[in-house]
């Protein structure tokens, strides 16, 4: 379950980044209004729920394995980035994305391609710089880790 809500926020991100490039270039009015509003429905509808699935999956995943949380440097790297994306999503992306709905729904051009833009690219690099610690699983063990028997073989 963690690895298919994980990808499916990765695919997210990359939607979000598809539809935020085409707003912030297209000369259209009504391709920019199409592609915020679109941005609009992921970010209300999909992004948050995948998030705290990613985010619950991932823990609980955690805790019931020998990899646990706090065990090893790339575990908590992880966890710490997910809770980071997780918020970002609420505190700057979707605030970002809705004042771009709102200022292209009331005829006015894109505001700022920041806000359509920026959240998207920090969050695909994040998805994928967790994708990539995942499978290498680099620096070792935490000092806790390092200090605690593992209970499984």
């Amino acid at each position: 379950m963690h690895v298919t809500v994980s990808t499916c926020w990765l695919g997210l991100s990359l939607g979000l980044l598809a539809l935020g490039i085409t707003a912030a270039t297209t000369g259209s009015p009504a391709t920019v209004e199409a592609s915020v509003r679109a941005m609009k429905l992921f970010a209300d509808w999909l992004l948050l729920p995948v998030a705290f699935l990613t985010l619950l999956s991932g823990l609980l995943l955690s805790l019931g394995t020998k990899w646990g949380l706090a065990r090893y440097r790339w575990v908590y790297t992880k966890f710490w980035l997910t809770l980071a994306t997780t918020t970002a999503t609420v505190l700057a992306l979707r605030p970002g994305v809705n004042s771009a709905v709102t200022a292209v729904a009331a005829g006015g051009p894109l505001p700022d391609a920041g806000d359509v833009l920026f959240g998207p690219v920090v969050s695909l690099s994040a998805y994928v710089f967790m994708t990539v610690i995942s499978v290498l699983k680099p620096w070792g063990k935490t000092r806790r880790g390092r200090e605690r028997p593992q209970a499984f073989a």
